[in-house]
């Protein structure tokens, strides 16, 4: 009468992925949900001069007041902040085409941050033009090779290369195949 129980005490491999993905999941609800008072944090800053003094330092900004430069850099850092959420969760084969607004969020960043002329939003463009010259044809070259791949009756060989794990010279020889 001593039956043995069929169920296995460690957790199946599925089991795992499915509790991973959901530990995932909930951070990335969290980070999202978090978002508002990111952007209001802004409110928090000095509205009256533009020297901020505490015991511990003291900061000096070009801008009318601290609150002013607080707004503006709440207004980088949140679409910057949702544009990563959105790259590191896509599992689009186009995500890398979003690194192109990430640079100008940071270059944008960068320069208000260090305040290195009264010329916001301008500059960057020429630093993110490159980028773009790299990121868009090679995005483009991914969807021609998927798309070609498509079209030919071989549709079982191309989900089995796909499921091979290839470093990035190896992903950009098949690129150029």
């Amino acid at each position: 009468m001593n039956q043995q129980n069929s169920k296995s005490t460690t957790p199946s491999s599925h089991h795992v992925k499915v509790n991973k993905s959901l530990y995932i999941g909930g951070i990335v609800v969290l980070l999202i949900a978090l978002s508002p008072m990111l952007f209001y944090s802004y409110k928090s800053f000095p509205s009256e001069s533009q020297v901020w003094e505490t015991s511990f330092f003291k900061l000096t900004t070009g801008f009318p007041n601290w609150n002013a430069y607080a707004w503006y850099l709440t207004g980088k850092v949140v679409p910057l902040y949702f544009l990563l959420i959105w790259f590191f969760t896509c599992k689009h084969w186009w995500h890398w085409i979003i690194l192109v607004p990430i640079a100008m969020y940071s270059f944008q960043l960068w320069a208000l941050i260090r305040e290195s002329s009264g010329k916001y939003d301008e500059l960057e463009l020429f630093y993110v033009v490159p980028l773009m010259a790299i990121v868009v044809p090679f995005v483009y070259l991914i969807r021609a090779k998927l798309f070609n791949k498509m079209r030919g009756n071989d549709l079982e060989s191309f989900e089995e290369e796909l499921k091979q794990e290839k470093g990035l010279i190896g992903q950009l020889k098949d690129l150029f195949r």
